[in-house]
């Protein structure tokens, strides 16, 4: 199985950046992404990266978000800059595993994910 450990939360103000990383060990394939639920709210995608390293974006943080992946640390990251209250929200770093096919799926951008990291909360004070 895949296990996903997500850093680099906190809280920040408005206009402000941070930088999530998700550590992933196990065998990890296709996309890799981020997504993320605020209280009362569904989780939804953010961002994911194939496996040939194309980008997709939530059309409420293209511009603003960048994620990228290091094979070689088998680590991925989110730079989210201009960081608005409306981010706030519990990030999870999310991956796809085929060792476990009994794991409930979600897609995101043409993508499936079965494999959730605990969560890093992000702040965003106006």
């Amino acid at each position: 199985q895949v296990q996903l450990v997500e850093s680099g939360g906190g809280s920040v103000q408005a206009g402000g950046s941070l930088r999530l990383s998700c550590s992933a060990s196990g065998y990890p394939s296709g996309c890799m992404g981020w997504f993320r639920q605020a209280p009362g709210k569904e989780r939804e995608g953010v961002a994911r990266i194939g496996s040939d390293g194309s980008p997709n974006y939530a059309d409420s943080v293209k511009s603003r978000f960048t994620i990228s992946k290091d094979n070689a640390q088998n680590t991925l990251y989110l730079q989210m800059n201009s960081l608005k209250p409306e981010d706030t929200a519990m990030y999870y770093c999310a991956a796809y595993t085929t060792s476990a096919p009994q794991l409930r799926i979600t897609y995101f951008a043409s993508c499936a994910y079965n494999s959730w990291g605990q969560g890093t909360q992000v702040t965003v004070s106006s």
